[in-house]
């Protein structure tokens, strides 16, 4: 098969990083360090904080297990999307893929799952900064103590802190990197030094069999994966892909970066519940592991550090529950604009989100964020109340990549790849299959209300797609409607087996343990192979990339 025909730009094809004159580029300013940061910051936030709490109580001991299996479907997707990001090293890459190989339609509905999940990111960690923030006396005002949803009060400081991330962003990239590897330092080295102290200062072995290993079994294990903060806390190795437009060498460092990312992120959470697990004292789980309770739960690694002695460590804990979460709630506000930045260069928005200043920066697509972000405030107050829903997104942007990925293998073989997946062909649609457990595994409460924001997204993106296209603008899209005819069948499928399943609130549990999970693995497997017969020829695909290139290297 003929690779894509070469765009203006760098050489193979490439583009030339946006050195273009144009009023849309971007700067390539980041290098190795700057994207690995990005990825590790935006994986170490705020589930780092209480994501151990939050496991043991639905897996017992056993959401160690939890923990390696969502490690490796991280992995799985991480891998894939390392071949992609090298391949194509675009801004909101996530986001691109898939339109890519399926046109316009699946394009577009991709775009929504991945900006949805990007502004709804930099909120939740806002409220987990406004939670933890709650030990101090100033700020006690700040959230309703019964349901820790936002006061008045509580609602303009969240709205402030989405502000100053923001206004970081309007500094440019280059000093934003700067800015986040600092603040990624902190964050890595606080649980680390967490897991070394604990470990020496207190360890009971026998709290990992006294009460049983795996007490609630293997819903237990499973739920925790995308109920307990599992997924959300290993979340966020593609912010090295979405900066790819701004990188010096994209195609040697964004696959080192979402790889190394993820192999760091996953260690140190994985030592994190053996830690928090090995230091409980006995009695704050005697009544069970669904009952564990101890003075200062709320703010589980700080409380635990107080409980056995160690108050020097609980004072850093607590300032690091402000410096982690705003790490990456600064990292995802900037990834949301540039997603919105690729929506736009795909004809999926208003070209005024491709609008940089001076400093290259998308200023537009800033204050969009900001202002969604502030929005999510109003129905979902709390954290509890937004983090399910934001696994779920997230794991569907995610499984728009294997997609992608066989179709690109099968259309364009030998086009040349900085990095190529071993065993391609089978990790692919193993890793599709893992991305619909882990989004059936989030439950029928949280994904009728996935469904409804699919549609707002449909609403709104595919308003202005048919309008553009009334009005004849270049930029319209084409929706190639028949590349994409599995998407809607893949949505409403998902959502029945979650509806007949037996994980979350309203849930039939008709479908039988295990016989649920075999269902939701040949369905996606079906959906997958359907989707790759289906997807757009070489030649369409050969246009999709070459429009985007030209965009992306200062072309209008």
């Amino acid at each position: 098969m003929a690779a894509p025909h070469p765009a203006p730009g760098g050489p193979n094809g490439r583009p030339n990083g946006g050195r273009g004159r144009g009023r849309h580029a971007l700067r390539r300013e980041v290098g190795l360090a700057g994207l690995l940061w990005a990825s590790v910051g935006a994986i170490i936030g705020s589930g780092w904080l209480f994501g151990a709490e939050k496991a043991v109580r639905a897996a017992g001991p056993a959401a160690m297990l939890s923990w390696g299996v969502g490690a490796v479907a991280i992995v799985l997707l991480a891998l894939v999307h390392a071949e992609l990001g090298g391949l194509f090293p675009v801004a909101g890459g996530t986001a691109r893929y898939p339109h890519y190989a399926f046109g316009g339609f699946v394009g577009m509905s991709f775009g929504w799952f991945t900006w949805l999940q990007a502004a709804t990111i930099a909120p939740i960690e806002v409220q987990a900064m406004i939670g933890y923030s709650q030990h101090w006396t100033w700020a006690s005002g700040l959230q309703h103590h019964k349901d820790q949803t936002l006061t008045a009060a509580g609602f303009v400081v969240a709205a402030a802190l989405l502000a100053i991330f923001a206004a970081i962003n309007f500094l440019g990239v280059k000093w934003l990197a700067h800015t986040n590897s600092a603040a990624t330092w902190w964050k890595v080295a606080v649980p680390v030094v967490t897991m070394v102290v604990f470990g020496l200062k207190e360890f009971h072995a026998s709290n990992f069999h006294s009460q049983g290993f795996a007490p609630f079994g293997a819903r237990g294990v499973l739920s925790a994966i995308s109920t307990s903060g599992v997924i959300f806390a290993l979340l966020g190795f593609e912010q090295a892909i979405q900066w790819a437009g701004e990188s010096r060498n994209p195609r040697r460092d964004i696959p080192r970066a979402v790889l190394g990312s993820v192999l760091i992120g996953s260690l140190i959470y994985l030592m994190l519940q053996v830690v928090f697990i090995g230091a409980l004292p006995p009695d704050t789980f005697a009544a069970g592991w669904g009952a564990l309770d101890y003075h200062g739960i709320s703010g589980p690694f700080a409380g635990l550090a107080a409980l056995i002695g160690l108050g020097w460590l609980a004072t850093v804990l607590y300032i690091d529950a402000v410096v982690s979460p705003a790490g990456t709630g600064l990292i995802y506000i900037t990834s949301s604009s540039r997603i919105s930045y690729g929506l736009s260069r795909n004809g999926y928005a208003p070209q005024a989100l491709q609008a940089t200043d001076r400093r290259a920066v998308p200023w537009l697509g800033l204050v969009v964020a900001w202002a969604a972000g502030v929005l999510c405030f109003l129905p979902f107050p709390s954290w509890q109340r937004l983090v399910s829903f934001i696994t779920s997104a997230v794991v569907l942007m995610y499984a728009g990549a294997p997609l992608a990925f066989g179709v690109l293998r099968r259309r364009f073989p030998d086009l040349e790849r900085s990095y190529r997946l071993p065993a391609g062909g089978l990790v692919s649609p193993l890793s599709f299959v893992i991305a619909g457990l882990v989004i059936y595994w989030s439950g029928w409460d949280t994904l009728w209300r996935l469904g409804a924001s699919i549609l707002i997204g449909y609403l709104l993106l595919g308003g202005y797609a048919a309008w553009a296209r009334a009005k004849g603008l270049p930029q319209a899209p084409r929706m190639d409607f028949r590349a994409g005819q599995w998407l809607p069948v893949y949505l409403l499928g998902m959502g029945l087996i979650s509806w007949q399943g037996q994980f979350g609130a309203g849930a039939t549990g008709n479908l039988p343990l295990w016989w649920d999970l075999g269902v939701v693995a040949g369905f996606s497997l079906a959906v997958y192979y359907w989707a790759l017969a289906v997807a757009l020829p070489a030649e369409e695909i050969e246009r999709n990339v070459a429009d985007v290139e030209v965009l992306d290297a200062g072309g209008h």
